[in-house]
Order: C-alpha cells, then sequence, then structure tokens
C-alpha cells in the first residue's frame, strides 16, 4: 500500500518533489498592493476636491446660518426644522416621488417590453438598439428642447396634431398645473427606458435557454414562458433596476429645470429645484444645504436597504 501511494504521488508529480510554496515578502505584497491605487490616485484627488470635500462643506452649511463675507453663525438644527416644516418642502417632495415612482415604473415596464422584442443576435438589430439607445447619450439640453417643441400647447403642435386625429386635444401640456407632472414624466420615461433596456438584454442572456424549450415542449404559452421563466431569472436585474431607477427619479432636476422649472404654480416643483431657489435665487444657503442632506440620507438608505435586500435573495 505504501509502495503504490509513494509511485501515484511520483507519477502526480512527475518524479520531481516540488518545493513548499511560500507567500511573497511584504514588499512585493504593498507594491502589488499600491499599483492600482496610483493608476486610481487622479481620479480619486478630483472626487475629493469636487464632491467630497463639498459633501462635507455642505453638512457643515446646513448647522449654520450662512453670511457671505460677514461670517456664519451655528444655529444648530434650525434649518432642518425650517424646511422640514416649510409647505412649499412638503409639496416638492411629493412632486419628486410621484416622478420617482411614475418615472421607475414606466421605464423598467417599457425598458423590459423593448429587450423582449429585441432580443436576438441578428445583425440589424444591432442598429435598432443603438438607434433606440440615442435619448440616453443626448444632452439632456437637447432632449428638453426637443420636448418643448413637441409639447407645444397650439392645436398645430407636434403632439397635439397627433391628438386631434383620434379626436383629443389641444393639451397644454407643461403649461398646465394638471398636466405639467405627468408631462415630465413622460421624458423621464422617454430617456431612462433604452438604458433599463439595454440591461434587461444583458440579464436575458443569463436566463437558462433549456427552461425555454423544456416549457415549449409541454404547450406553455408565450406569455406564460415570459410569466414563469423569464421573470424569474430576472429578478437579480430587478433588484439592480428598481435600485438605480428610484435613485435617478429622486435626483431628478435637469429635467424640470429646462422645461418648466419648477411651473407653472409650483405644480412640478422637486426637492432638488427647489433647494437650487432656496441656495441661489433667495440666498438661503443654510436652508438649501439642509434639504440636500435630507435627500443625501434617503438616498443612503434606499441603498443599504437594496443591497441588503439583494443578499437576501442569493
Amino acid at each position: 500500500m505504501a509502495v503504490t501511494e509513494a509511485r501515484t504521488s511520483s507519477r502526480g508529480t512527475g518524479g520531481v518533489r516540488r518545493p513548499p510554496r511560500t507567500a511573497p515578502p511584504m514588499t512585493t505584497r504593498l507594491r502589488r498592493a499600491a499599483t492600482p491605487c496610483l493608476f486610481l490616485a487622479p481620479a480619486l484627488l478630483l472626487f475629493l476636491y469636487f464632491k467630497f470635500i463639498p459633501m462635507a462643506q455642505a453638512v457643515r452649511m446646513s448647522f449654520e446660518e450662512v453670511r457671505p463675507f460677514l461670517g456664519n453663525t451655528y444655529v444648530g438644527g434650525a434649518n432642518y426644522s425650517e424646511i422640514a416644516g416649510s409647505s412649499d418642502f412638503g409639496a416638492a417632495v411629493w412632486h419628486t416621488v410621484v416622478l420617482a415612482v411614475a418615472t421607475t415604473a414606466g421605464s423598467i415596464v417599457l425598458g423590459l417590453a423593448l429587450a423582449l422584442l429585441l432580443e436576438g443576435q441578428t445583425r440589424s438589430l444591432w442598429f435598432i438598439r443603438s438607434a433606440i439607445f440615442l435619448p440616453v447619450v443626448t444632452a439632456m439640453a437637447v432632449v428638453a428642447e426637443v420636448w418643448r417643441v413637441m409639447y407645444y400647447p397650439a392645436e398645430g403642435g407636434a403632439l397635439n396634431s397627433v391628438l386631434s386625429v383620434f379626436g383629443m386635444g389641444p393639451s397644454e401640456f407643461l403649461n398646465s398645473p394638471d398636466s405639467s407632472l405627468a408631462s415630465i414624466a413622460f421624458v423621464g420615461i422617454w430617456r431612462g427606458a433604452p438604458y433599463d433596456m439595454m440591461i434587461f438584454l444583458a440579464g436575458l442572456a443569463g436566463v437558462d435557454r433549456v427552461l425555454y424549450e423544456a416549457s415549449a415542449v409541454d404547450g406553455a404559452s408565450r406569455f406564460r414562458r415570459i410569466w414563469h421563466v423569464t421573470l424569474p431569472g430576472l429578478r437579480p436585474v430587478f433588484a439592480i433596476l428598481l435600485t438605480l431607477a428610484a435613485i435617478r427619479g429622486l435626483r431628478i432636476f435637469t429635467e424640470v429645470f429646462l422645461l418648466t422649472n419648477g411651473g407653472p404654480d409650483g405644480s412640478t416643483e422637486v426637492l432638488l429645484t427647489l433647494t437650487y431657489k432656496l441656495g441661489l435665487e433667495r440666498n438661503e444657503l443654510g436652508v438649501a444645504a439642509a434639504g440636500t442632506v435630507l435627500l443625501f440620507l434617503v438616498l443612503l438608505v434606499l441603498t443599504v436597504a437594496s443591497r441588503l435586500r439583494r443578499k437576501e435573495v442569493r
């Protein structure tokens, strides 16, 4: 038995006994760890100077009455009490939540539908996917100007002309408090759906094709295959997209600022446009900083809760 084991071990090593592996020296390990840090150092310095230091200053300003050239005065939580008790803040939070929910749900549903329609390896699909993805990479200023023209409230406007074909309209779109919020949400869905589509396409590539073949053999319809095979296989993708889309919706600013600037009559005022006006138009920088800190805390809680939820699913 011992001879057999010795022969087996000698055959496995080619008859040569290899020396035991030893850990690399400390200097080698430090060099390996320092190499990626050196490559990341320029970007980290830029983030530190333009992002993290201003964030720390905003937190400090939220506890002060900011008086340029006169010196700041510590006021404790007065700024938080003022902005939390403001009726404008409550309306802005409500509009932000409505836009976040609408754009999140709409972009995910439309993105999934586009992904199911454009799934495949045909060469022509790459051109169609690229064309659909264009709104994501287009500057928001250009997108806002295009939609402003399409939302022209007269009967000869682009969308009103389409509505007149179906016996509807004309609608005032951005000029009416009843339709302005929905009009902005539609722009957010139109711009966010292609991004969600690409993530769904990546998730669909990981769904086991054997399950599709087995369900087809069992006589399952296309809807049942999507419901029982596709959607369960995309569960991790949904978790990621819900987090990204919710954060994107809560941080909405550019669309509102360019299309309505919070109007008409404050019907589209969101949290970031309110803090922008408080800080740069009314010069209440401490109150504006308190609003941004509150938004940051909400996004932080949402992100942490999503990560914990994904760990539980795994």
